[in-house]
């Protein structure tokens, strides 16, 4: 194809603007590549995200769909265009809203939205919905987004904002401190900073789920097609081609070597010129293929003849875990009430609007790799191992990520780019497709369950047994953590004195199992929260109060044998919902005995996690310092994908230090600058990486105090190339000029790690895993059609302990976006490798499916978190699905056993009660 041949001339942003492109060129393409109005984002190149919307003319358009040969003469606008020397009252209400948080579908809403206020300025909530509803967000729940938009009316674009007085940031709500690039396109994620020269590298990915592969003449085909570079296969990796999130089982090549093992690994590069891209053909790519039966399930992996997938595992078990207190079996046999039930969950992909990318440059001897990730420390680690690299040679730089929620801590292009770079030497970018994404990266586990549970005549709980199988795919990923992670979950946050829980990690052809918000806590959760439902029942019991007489108090045991001295919030998230329990069972009961065809129903769920790693090291550093002329810098590696960590830790480390947000610089994760804070997952950074920030703020203000040879009480300020110290009526200021610098530019500096205090499970499961746990609850109320089969969401009540709420409105941010990821693990996200992979056949929620959403923030301080919080990023998903089934269940008497439950699945449930004699 020709790429160049027709000059269009058209108006962007104001501005005229000529570009000589192929016709058939998408906008998009011209916008980001030709013009760097990188603002505009590409999540699917299909029109389904939205995430690339444009005005045209005044009205939304997918620029991923927009050919240029139908631009010429017209305007299009986009998110650079929104500011005029300030920010629009959108996007200043967006930031005082809180509705960006990973910031990569925000361009998307903000054009969107624009052209709505043009024609209605003062929108309902069902209009904001309508005209939204083309617009995909995976972070934030759309609540925020509905509030930002019908309120912008409220606001003007003197953004200003207003920060909380030295000592009183924590608690309060500043507008995210890295808010602003966000709403006005300036915001560098994985794809939008490709150098001009960079080659672009495409990846050769298998077809088959498993299968042998040869390759023919590679230097033939590469000399047939001009602008490729380069061809490179496992052969070229200088190497170790393996790489894991756990050392201990890393066992996935960065290249397949004469092997796949699943559907869209990995098995050549082909480096080109970005000219040469279109026109090249990868259909016609030397290779042959073998293609051998594959084992998509547990059941087929775990068969007597199955072929192993790794040596050394046998029976394709990964990884065990379990967790065994008192004696379960004869507590089952005694109990007065057994509940038994079995579940299952399918395959969930992450879906991030961003798909991953990044590229790769050599600076001398170092590589350097820019790209999204949760876990720039690992990514180094394993880069450096898979390309022979000494540690110190590679440079991993973050660029802003699009979403994570687990599935960017494992490496994925970054040992692809980096190869292509430091063996051409010239720059390297690689940018996934849709597709590619969801092929080739890993997903939620999914889970075969059963359970029992058993309970006195006075509704106490007494014994529990539970066994869960994982399919965790070719490669180990998280597969340990999941499989160790369950057990000590799975009896929710309840007293359950006699107990065993196994879980179980097998090998499959299936897609790539990996961290996905809750390390298979929410799978478990579902099956433990729906057999309390059928024990309540069994016991009479109103179901609230069944959980609250059975759940953990300060001053219980868990089920590892962990005494919780404190901070158990449990109690008080369930009795904080109990009105709302109460309003909801009537409103149900009234609504019921009108209908027929639509009944409504009404479910609670708990959860509690443990925040960080289970049992092992997991500490976190981070690097503060003073310079000359005055400065405070915070050294802040915690990747913040859109949770906050930016904001929170520096909102702890202000108030520790004892100064305003406004005085402290702030230096992004690098692993060239900022020490490790460990990856971004686990729910361990506000509490794990907000501790550290507090040690060494405290210790940063005893050096500086113990310079001015002044009392802990005295207080600090810092001007231009000086810090101010009073204490009482006295003054002294400390001029820094004379003051030695260290060879970092600073007067004085200070550098801390926190490591949770766990210690290990014994071979029954019995310990400390988690020194912090969170806690929630939550309430779903629904209306199910009875003809149909079709959910409708009303409300979610969700009551959730976070410890200390840091900054409450990104936790309400954070409870909101969990609760939409819940609904689509219960209603409607199942992954089918090669069938469903884009974003217009697998489903995830949009605007118009998330319902009303009622937070309710408790605080129930834990002694180890930094002023008492604990985490909560991947508490608020768990209790989502288990209450939404049992909603449906209120509703229609039945239970579904797998998820999601799709109107196919509820309304065979119903028709198969209806038919029972």
């Amino acid at each position: 194809m020709n790429v160049h041949g027709h000059a269009i001339t058209f108006e962007v942003n104001g501005a005229p603007a000529t570009v000589s492109v192929h016709p058939v060129t998408r906008l998009s393409s011209v916008l980001r590549d030709e013009l760097r109005l990188t603002g505009t984002k590409v999540g699917c190149d299909a029109g389904d995200c939205g995430a690339c919307t444009v005005l045209l003319d005044g009205e939304p358009a997918c620029a991923c769909l927009v050919p240029m040969a139908s631009i010429e003469g017209r305007s299009v606008q986009t998110v650079e265009g929104l500011a005029n020397g300030r920010l629009s009252a959108l996007q200043a209400s967006f930031l005082r809203h809180g509705a960006a948080q990973c910031g990569i579908c925000t361009p998307g809403l903000l054009v969107t939205a624009t052209a709505l206020l043009a024609k209605n300025p003062r929108p309902s909530e069902t209009e904001v919905k309508d005209a939204l509803g083309g617009v995909l967000c995976r972070c934030t729940g759309y609540r925020k987004i509905i509030t930002a938009v019908a309120e912008a009316w409220k606001h003007d674009g003197d953004l200003a904002p207003k920060l909380p007085e030295p000592g009183k940031a924590v608690g309060a709500s500043p507008v995210r401190l890295d808010g602003i690039p966000k709403v006005t396109g300036e915001e560098k994620f994985g794809a939008d900073s490709f150098p001009v020269d960079a080659l672009s590298v495409l990846v050769l990915r298998s077809p088959h789920h498993h299968a042998h592969f040869s390759f023919g003449d590679l230097d033939g085909w590469r000399r047939g097609n001009p602008g490729v570079v380069a061809i490179f296969t496992a052969a070229d990796i200088p190497g170790r081609n393996r790489f894991g999130a756990i050392p201990s089982f890393a066992d996935q090549p960065a290249l397949a070597e004469g092997m796949v093992r699943f559907r869209g690994e990995a098995v050549a590069l082909v480096a080109a010129e970005r000219t040469a891209v279109p026109a090249l053909d990868l259909a016609s790519f030397p290779i042959s293929w073998t293609e051998e039966p594959p084992a998509l399930s547990p059941r087929e992996a775990q068969r007597p003849d199955a072929v192993l997938l790794h040596a050394g595992r046998p029976g394709n078990l990964l990884a065990s875990g379990i967790v065994e207190h008192g004696d379960p079996d004869s507590a089952l046999r005694d109990a007065a009430h057994v509940v038994s039930g079995a579940f299952e969950t399918s395959c969930v992909e992450h879906a991030y609007i961003e798909p991953e990318a990044g590229f790769a440059r050599m600076d001398g001897y170092t590589l350097v790799i820019s790209a999204c990730t949760q876990a720039p420390h690992m990514d180094r680690e394993d880069t450096s191992l898979v390309l022979g690299l000494p540690l110190e040679k590679v440079r991993i730089t973050p660029t802003a990520t699009g979403g994570g929620f687990g599935s960017k801590i494992d490496v994925s292009l970054q040992p692809l780019i980096g190869l292509v770079a430091l063996k051409t030497g010239r720059p390297a970018a690689l940018a996934y497709t849709r597709t590619e994404s969801m092929t080739s990266t890993t997903k939620r586990h999914p889970a075969s369950m059963q359970a029992t549970i058993g309970a006195d005549a006075d509704g106490r709980i007494v014994g529990m047994v539970f066994d869960g199988e994982f399919n965790t795919g070719p490669y180990a990923s998280f597969g340990p953590t999941v499989a160790n992670r369950v057990p000590v979950h799975a009896s929710g946050p309840y007293r359950t004195p006699n107990y065993r829980a196994e879980g179980r990690a097998i090998h499959t052809n299936g897609p790539n199992g990996g961290a996905f918000r809750g390390f298979g806590v929410p799978q478990a959760t579902i099956m433990q929260e729906t057999l309390y439902d059928e024990l309540a029942e069994k016991l009479g019991m109103d179901r609230l109060a069944f959980r609250l007489k059975n759940a953990l108090r300060d001053g219980d045991a868990t089920v590892t044998g962990q005494w919780l001295e404190s901070g158990v919030g449990i109690v008080a998230c369930l009795e904080a919902l109990r009105p709302h329990w109460s309003r909801a069972l009537a409103d149900a009961e009234a609504f019921n005995a009108t209908h027929t065809n639509r009944k409504r129903g009404v479910g609670i769920a708990s959860c509690w996690y443990g925040c960080g790693n289970t049992s092992i090291a997991n500490p976190s550093t981070i690097k503060a310092g003073v310079t000359g002329d005055g400065r405070v810098v915070l050294h802040q590696g915690a990747v913040d994908i859109g949770q906050g960590a930016n904001t929170v830790i520096a909102q702890i480390f202000a108030d520790t230090l004892g100064v305003s947000l406004a005085d402290i610089t702030l230096v992004g994760a690098d692993t060239a600058v900022t020490p490790d804070a460990g990856k971004t997952s686990a729910s361990r950074q506000t509490y794990i990486s907000g501790k550290a920030a507090e040690k060494a703020a405290r210790s940063l203000r005893e050096q500086i105090l113990r310079f001015a040879n002044v009392s802990p009480g005295a207080s600090l300020s810092f001007e231009a190339g000086a810090v101010a110290v009073r204490e009482g009526d006295a003054a002294r200021r400390i001029e820094l000029e004379g003051i030695e610098a260290d060879r970092e530019g600073y007067v004085f500096s200070a550098r801390e790690s926190y490591d949770p205090p766990t210690e290990a499970l014994d071979e029954k499961g019995q310990g400390k895993p988690y020194a912090v746990y969170g806690y929630g609850a939550q309430i779903a109320e629904l209306e199910v059609d009875m003809k149909l089969g079709t959910v409708k969401l009303i409300k979610i009540t969700a009551a959730h302990d976070v410890g200390r709420a840091i900054n409450p409105l990104l936790v309400e941010g954070q409870i909101e976006g969990g609760i939409a990821q819940g609904i689509g693990l219960a209603l409607m996200e199942e992954y089918i490798a090669g069938r469903n992979e884009n974003l217009h056949d697998y489903l995830i929620p949009t605007i118009g499916d998330v319902p009303e959403i009622e937070s309710i923030i408790i605080e129930v301080p834990d002694p180890e978190g930094p002023f008492g919080a604990k985490g909560l990023g991947e508490h608020v998903l768990i209790p989502t699905a288990p209450a939404i089934l049992n909603a449906i269940r209120h509703a229609t008497g039945v239970l579904v056993k797998k998820v999601p439950a799709t109107p196919t699945r509820v309304l065979e449930a119903i028709r198969a009660r209806e038919a029972a004699p």
